[in-house]
């Protein structure tokens, strides 16, 4: 393998030991056709120098990456599903492939989706439908552009397995999809060890995750790490939740098992993006009770976080001080979501209650009017004076009208654009074609998009649509210079 000095591996996961891996082995495929690769991570990395067959030794059959991990790792977690507690848990279709830091000094996980039954399958095939990889990829790709936190599709390989399954027309086509991420500790892997009443192991899960995530603790007496820890913890997992609030962005299954240490959005299921503010609407067809819908995803979140807590208190932590840690999550959640609205419509800083109230003025009229939810974002960017107000020239400029709009109206007209809206605008006006803001609609992610993107790759394997999108996304993201 072609190794670059940008290629640093580091499989800091070996510092934990036995207690919280198993060693794996991946499934042996029948094909291997590469079907996404994600060139401008695989950069960052120093993998962009493989050439398909190494692409295929290393994300399709699994072989080690140079000095990282000498076999597979299956971690173990338990965690609340739907809110009951569920011992059976682990990594049932995927494992810990490899360890390795990015170009900001950051070590990243290579971890698997769809690579083969391990001890925690349950009585499950381990693999994936290669239209869940496909949808993860998109997931992945449009956070990433609107600037949430999330986990990075890196390479998908269809398999030449066909898949029975209950929610798609069966048998159906299977992948490999192997994502990046800044950590593969879970909220359920400290609930594995608070289960067995092991402190040390818990112990030294809080090290390792101040060690290598949260190194600002570190000046901290190691007494109170447990504490400082949860508050990062509780910090970061509110500023996620409000990303995933201004995107308009519903996860479907916020299980504890599916939160992460670092903040991070990841496992991408049954997920949707709004069509129209609905805090009701939900992503999963077996959410029956809407436990997980857009509008309820805080108080989920916030109901992990309080469970990820009840560990802490195998590290000697105080009850009193670990509630005072979790009360971090409204403040943090707030100011996150109203500056992130503000960000997202190119507006002049102007403190905190100001953009408080731009995003109660904002979300009612969002509420009100049913415009679609990405269009609205795009209809005021950069406030109502810029580009001689781009609301009125708008497909549903018929939606804006009555009392919240006339509020919004008058609040954003007296807003000035943010220094990085101006240039962005003034950029985009120079060109001469594929001017974003020409367009009457803004690059969205709806679930019939996403069907009508499958369709052709289900029936005559063409995959133009998919790749397209993917570049869609990406151009918008730069646009916003967000990638």
């Amino acid at each position: 393998m072609p190794v670059s000095s940008r290629y640093r591996p580091n499989p800091i996961i070996l510092e934990l030991g036995e207690k919280f891996y198993d060693l794996v082995k991946p499934a042996a495929f029948p094909q291997a056709r590469e079907r996404f690769w994600n060139s401008e991570w695989a950069e960052k990395i120093g993998l962009a120098a493989l050439d398909q067959n190494e692409r295929e030794m290393h994300f399709h059959r699994f072989e080690p990456l140079p000095e990282n991990l000498p076999q597979p790792l299956a971690l173990r977690y338990h965690g609340h599903q739907f809110r009951s507690y569920n011992e059976r848990l682990g990594d049932g279709r995927g494992f810990l492939f490899a360890q390795l830091k990015d170009d900001r000094d950051r070590t990243l996980d290579l971890g698997t989706k769809g690579s083969g039954p391990t001890p925690y399958s349950r009585a499950g095939d381990g693999m994936l439908t290669l239209k869940g990889a496909m949808r993860e990829a998109l997931a992945t790709e449009m956070l990433e552009s609107l600037g949430v936190n999330t986990s990075k599709t890196f390479a998908i390989f269809e398999t030449g397995l066909n898949l029975h399954r209950n929610d798609e027309p069966s048998p159906t086509r299977s992948a490999v999809l192997t994502r990046l991420s800044h950590s593969h500790i879970r909220f359920g892997t400290f609930q594995r060890h608070a289960a067995h009443r092991d402190p040390d192991a818990i112990q030294r899960l809080i090290v390792y995750s101040v060690e290598h995530f949260y190194p600002s603790v570190k000046s901290e007496p190691v007494a109170i790490w447990p504490i400082k820890l949860l508050e990062e913890i509780v910090k970061a997992s509110a500023r996620l939740c409000a990303g995933w609030m201004v995107a308009g962005f519903v996860h479907g299954v916020l299980n504890t098992d599916n939160m992460s240490l670092t903040g991070e959005s990841f496992d991408y299921g049954p997920y949707r993006f709004l069509p129209k503010y609905d805090p009701e609407f939900t992503a999963a067809y077996f959410d029956e009770t809407g436990l997980y819908a857009y509008g309820r995803q805080p108080e989920a979140v916030m109901w992990n976080l309080e469970r990820l807590a009840e560990c802490f208190l195998y590290a000697g932590a105080e009850k009193d001080a670990l509630i005072e840690a979790l009360r971090k999550f409204t403040p943090t959640f707030n100011d996150a979501a109203a500056n992130r609205f503000r960000d997202r419509l190119g507006l002049e800083d102007r403190g905190i209650e100001a953009d408080e109230e731009l995003l109660l003025a904002g979300f009612n009229l969002l509420g009100h009017s049913q415009v679609t939810f990405e269009q609205f974002f795009f209809d005021w960017y950069g406030g109502s004076s810029s580009d001689h107000e781009r609301w009125q020239r708008s497909p549903e400029k018929a939606s804006y009208s009555g009392e919240p709009f006339e509020r919004f109206q008058k609040l954003i007209a007296a807003w000035p654009a943010s220094e990085d809206a101006v240039a962005i605008l003034a950029e985009q006006s120079k060109l001469k074609s594929d001017d974003y803001f020409k367009r009457e609609k803004p690059e969205m992610l709806l679930i019939d998009e996403i069907e009508a993107i499958w369709k052709p790759i289900s029936e005559s394997d063409d995959w133009s649509l998919f790749e397209r999108k993917i570049e869609n996304i990406r151009r918008m993201g730069r646009v916003f210079r967000r990638r």
